[in-house]
């Protein structure tokens, strides 16, 4: 498919786009992993059996009705939860057995407010291996140095001995997306990370995530709410049904990178988005998914 061309929506229910390098171990795989809560007459389904197969340094969007699912996937992920039924590997290995070098950043930065925004931006290399080892000996040398890298590539050279009071929703985001990273995670997990701020403070940082996404290359799972976004992003696109998600379609965003928020509002943009809304529209209503034309 050209570049020019709006990705198609109509890869079978449960399944990923097919893409070069498939024989390789991807990054995450959920093989028919599922999710309940509760037990008996209790019990809630959130997430219906799902395969899901994210290759290294893919840069992956889940979007999909309220509560379908999304942030489970991303918990699953994590190790923050087990699946009910099915696996979750990540790295070739199911996630429980063993500790993961995951960068993650929501909708709400929680910064300490007690603490510099550098020494919010470092607290991950005081308590990862291996950089806790030698945390006391280069967190006012090296690590300090990598905290003003991140801050100087996101736009906030100068910042580094500011309080979190003293930065702005869209601020904070920047040094959330700092501390995220300043571990080199093989893994990033997004869950609506910029909900909360203006339409114009949120399109600077797509170009800012975009940027450092090019820059270091991470396998990123982003759950987000905005098809704009999604677009701009992302690889791939994951659209999930209504609870009990499952995903309906899994495909690939073939525009050029880097991607700008003028390209957002082109034909060819405009149609993906439209035809992601309708997928979740039907979603919603419970109805078959509408077929991509």
């Amino acid at each position: 498919m050209s570049e020019s061309q709006t990705p198609s929506l109509s890869v079978a229910p449960g399944t990923s786009a097919p893409e070069a390098g498939t024989h390789r171990t991807p990054a995450i795989e959920l093989s028919q992993a599922t999710v309940t809560f509760g037990r008996g007459k209790q019990a809630t389904p959130a997430l219906s059996s799902t395969t899901l197969r994210v290759q290294d340094g893919e840069f992956v969007a889940l979007v999909g009705p309220s509560g379908c699912g999304k942030s489970t996937i991303l918990r699953l992920v994590s190790g923050l939860l087990r699946p009910t039924t099915g696996a979750v590997i990540v790295g070739g290995r199911e996630v429980a057995a063993r500790a993961l070098r995951v960068g993650m950043a929501f909708q709400n930065p929680t910064m300490l407010p007690w603490m510099t925004i550098e020494q919010n931006i470092m607290l991950p290399l005081k308590i990862v291996q291996p950089y806790k080892a030698s945390y006391r000996r280069e967190r006012k040398g090296a690590f300090r140095d990598k905290a003003h890298a991140l801050l100087a590539q996101v736009g906030l050279k100068g910042f580094a001995g500011k309080y979190p009071w003293q930065l702005s929703g869209g601020m904070l985001q920047r040094a959330n997306l700092c501390r995220a990273l300043i571990h080199e995670p093989r893994m990033l997990l997004l869950d609506e990370p910029f909900g909360a701020l203006d339409q114009f403070t949120r399109e600077e940082l797509w170009g800012i995530l975009q940027d450092l996404w090019l820059a270091h290359r991470p396998t990123v799972l982003l759950v987000t709410h905005d098809l704009r976004e999604a677009g701009f992003l992302a690889s791939r696109i994951c659209v999930m049904s209504a609870r009990p998600g499952r995903i309906l379609d899994d495909s690939p965003v073939d525009f050029a990178r880097p991607r700008t928020v003028p390209m957002t509002f082109e034909p060819d943009f405009v149609a993906l988005n439209q035809r992601l809304r309708e997928f979740i529209v039907s979603a919603r209503a419970g109805a078959a998914p509408v077929e991509a034309h």
